[in-house]
């Protein structure tokens, strides 16, 4: 088709093909040049060719479907970016050993734990050395408190009870546990007490002299008191335990660990026996200020409740904690340590042993914050992370096994910081649970990579092909 200029102005000729426009302009690409050698033209001539096949298809095809590719390819529906996720992994911690002595035995409850310790752990939950019966030493006056209050009981912590007058035979009990070596305290024949300060002294600083006297005023006789306690003792079924005198002066008062973990529970929960042996002293009116024996009271939470030796390599404590270890709720311990060779190693024993409960528990760090565990990809180059949006930590006991579950959806919106699901860590009774979000945002393409990928459009292919 040819066009005239009016005005006699000058001609323009336009090509009805327009192929012809896209070949002239293929060879204009070497323009300007010096001829090339032949091998070279032949190149450049395919070159020029294949540029202008593909100029035909972005504007021959428009023109001759009045444009209809190039709306469709800039408009058509894209491919959803592929989504791969992973759950992170964690590493569960070693398991802590108890601290138990290497010498003797030893044996711990604890109660309000089971949900991290296990099912039992308020019985017996660990022990060392066996279970056969030991010396007692002074724990047996535990047992005679407690037959004593049995038959005699008091009407709380601060009730003193009737009041016991001693006579010339409980005073001659002074020089018969004197010549012994048992502790003892001034008891002048005609002298008064209640039996909440009797029972103090028997306890506290572990007057042998008051423990007899005041179970010969109880049952009448030594005998009477004797059958009394071995009733007692089968009561709470404690068959592994023989009482042969009050005090605890005879190694043939014996016990088992697990008997003594029974007698420091029964301990703990009359009113009176643990008020009296959470007290560091007490005084006790002409007698004076009397100091407990148990030095450990108030260190790691320990409330109770009674040392006992006799000698060398025979050193006792049957105690307990109201230990904190960061859970809620406070432990509630019971442990006995028998037969050691120091008071001194009785202490570091104890103190040991609820120092490593105590470390046991610890919270476990579970991811990082911005930690990458998933992608997003599009098949024109777009993507992003999926990340933990915080730091969890979760808290544990020892080498509890720590599972993890994670619910993630596809985004609705591609952008930075959209929450794309959850993962949730559980290790005994806690469970703790963090985001995923987006980190980056999956931009569109741009048009030129539309118009030239019109098979990847329709969302027909994904990011992988």
């Amino acid at each position: 088709m040819v066009l005239r200029a009016r005005d006699g102005g000058p001609e323009m000729t336009t090509h009805d093909d327009p192929t012809d426009q896209l070949v002239s302009f293929a060879g204009l690409l070497n323009d300007g040049e010096d001829d090339p050698p032949p091998v070279d033209r032949r190149v450049r001539r395919r070159r020029r060719w294949i540029v202008a096949i593909v100029l035909l298809v972005l504007v021959a095809l428009p023109l001759a479907a009045g444009g209809g590719y190039t709306v469709w390819a800039l408009n058509a529906p894209l491919p959803e970016p592929v989504m791969a996720a992973e759950k992170p992994s964690v590493s569960t911690p070693g398991a802590v050993g108890i601290a138990m002595p290497t010498e003797g035995a030893s044996a711990l409850s604890v109660s309000g734990g089971d949900a991290y310790l296990g099912a039992g752990a308020s019985g017996i939950w660990t022990s060392s050395g066996g279970d056969q019966a030991r010396p007692l030493a002074s724990i047996s006056k535990l047992i005679t408190a407690l037959v004593v209050l049995d038959a005699s009981p008091l009407s709380g912590p601060e009730d003193p009870g009737p009041t016991l007058t001693f006579s010339k035979a409980d005073h001659d009990l002074y020089d018969e546990y004197y010549v012994q070596g048992a502790t003892i305290l001034a008891m002048p024949t005609g002298s008064s007490m209640s039996l909440r300060d009797a029972l103090t002294a028997m306890l506290l600083p572990s007057a042998s002299n008051y423990a007899d006297a005041v179970s010969t005023w109880a049952f009448g006789s030594r005998s009477g008191f004797l059958s009394a306690a071995r009733t007692w003792l089968d009561a709470h079924g404690m068959t592994g335990t023989t009482i042969v005198e009050p005090t605890g002066i005879s190694a043939r008062n014996t016990g088992t660990p697990a008997d003594l973990i029974t007698l420091g529970k029964l301990a703990a929960s009359e009113p009176t026996i643990a008020a009296i042996t959470a007290m560091p002293s007490a005084s006790l009116g002409e007698l004076g200020t009397v100091s407990n024996t148990n030095n450990l009271l108030g260190i790691d939470g320990i409330t109770g409740l009674k040392t006992g030796n006799l000698g060398p390599d025979n050193y006792n404590l049957l105690y307990t904690s109201t230990l904190d270890v960061g859970i809620g709720e406070p432990l509630h311990i019971t442990g006995v340590v028998l037969g050691v060779y120091s008071r001194d190693t009785v202490d570091s024993v104890v103190r040991a042993q609820l120092q490593s409960i105590r470390d046991g528990f610890h919270t476990v760090q579970l991811a990082e914050q911005g930690q990458q565990i998933g992608s997003l990809s599009t098949i024109w180059g777009s993507r992003a992370a999926l990340v933990v949006a915080s730091a969890p930590g979760i808290l544990t006991w020892s080498d509890t096994a720590i599972t993890v579950a994670m619910d993630v959806s596809a985004p609705t919106t591609y952008a930075d910081g959209e929450v794309v699901g959850t993962i949730t860590w559980t290790a005994g009774p806690n469970t703790t649970t963090a985001d995923v979000v987006v980190s980056g945002d999956i931009e569109p393409p741009t048009e030129w990579w539309r118009l030239t990928h019109p098979g990847q459009l329709g969302g027909q292919a994904s990011a992988g092909e």
